[in-house]
């Protein structure tokens, strides 16, 4: 099949990767890349990176990595794929003729996409064998802690995750994203690295995965409370198709505050305002929980020409990047839950 023809696959890293940038990759690679690296160690760590073009800091990192070991064994074996090698040479999240790829792994409910049939070659090619764990890296538009999602809240994910950060997500929706497909093969993480450029944001990414190579094992036992605040992904926020909205101007039909993306994972109460509606009362936004419900008259008012909290809320994920927004979302609705209770 075509599809599957997009994946290119190496055994070894071409030097020049070592030192270019993401936007140079589509030509020095020539597509979508699979990379099985050796190491000391087995079984090996599966590490995807760039799966939007915009977000470079994970391949960074790896870079970084690549090139410690460059003379010597890698402390673990590593599948690396470098993925939307396309927008990147853009410097875009996504190309127009794309679909996003990080919906488009095993469990999508897009299954006849070129995207899908690539993911599909991906994972049945790592999980052939056995894998220590999956990593995802990305990088984020908007003002956002570093954190790590995961999509089970058995012991060794939430060690994983934790490992990256103390502020950990669990999501079940949407689907289709990489760690969710991964997480029913080995523990699985997203990692949310900050924005990109942030060397902050590097040297974090950098440490995190020259762990993960040197680990022997992911701890079995649950994570201390004391060391992890857990937070779930109940609902996202979309704005209705049509409607016009902005940050910086009047120009719009709904002009959101300028600080939306500094409230992220900050608590708001019942009665904080958003947005000006500029007198219209009908619902700009459509926010749906994982199972497809509309609960936007649940969480918001429409009310003297502004969109009000009805309860208190905690935001992810809010960017001021109108693009971004109507490729992805305007931002994620959570709550903090417990850890799951340790079965003797």
């Amino acid at each position: 099949m075509a599809a599957v023809t997009m994946l290119k696959r190496f055994d070894h890293v071409p030097d020049a990767m070592l030192h270019s940038s993401s936007i140079e990759l589509e030509q020095l690679l020539g597509g979508p890349a699979l990379f099985y690296l050796e190491g000391a160690r087995k079984p090996p760590l599966f590490i995807t990176v760039l799966q939007h073009g915009n977000e470079p800091t994970g391949f960074e990192a790896i870079q970084q990595i690549l090139r410690k070991y460059q003379s010597v064994e890698l402390p673990r074996a590593v599948w690396l794929f470098v993925a939307n090698v396309g927008s990147a040479a853009a410097g875009l999240r996504t190309l127009d003729t794309q679909n996003d790829y990080n919906r488009a792994w095993p469990g999508t409910t897009d299954t006849a996409t070129v995207e899908a049939a690539l993911m599909r070659e991906v994972v049945d090619t790592v999980t052939a064998k056995p894998l220590f764990a999956s990593v995802d890296l990305h990088n984020n538009t908007g003002s956002n802690p570093h954190y790590g999602c995961v999509n089970e809240l058995e012991p060794r994910y939430l060690q994983l995750a934790t490992l990256f950060a103390r502020t950990v997500v669990y999501f079940k929706q949407p689907v289709g994203v990489q760690s969710l497909a991964m997480s029913m093969h080995c523990p699985a993480v997203t990692l949310e690295c900050g924005q990109a450029g942030e060397n902050a944001a590097l040297v974090h990414a950098v440490d995190f995965l020259d762990a993960c190579l040197h680990m022997h094992h992911l701890p079995d036992h649950q994570v201390s409370p004391h060391d992890i605040t857990l937070l779930r992904t109940v609902a996202v926020a979309k704005m209705r198709a049509g409607v016009t909205f902005g940050f910086d101007d009047d120009n719009h039909e709904v002009q959101f505050r300028p600080d939306l993306d500094k409230l992220n994972f900050s608590p708001l109460d019942a009665g904080e305002t958003l947005a000006d509606l500029k007198g219209k009362t009908n619902m700009p936004i459509i926010v749906t929980n994982d199972d497809g419900v509309d609960i936007s008259a649940t969480l918001f008012d429409v009310a003297g020409g502004t969109l009000t909290l009805k309860q208190t809320l905690t935001p992810s994920m809010a960017t001021l990047d109108v693009g971004i927004i109507k490729q992805d979302c305007l931002f994620y609705v959570m709550e903090q839950m417990a850890l799951p209770v340790a079965i003797s």
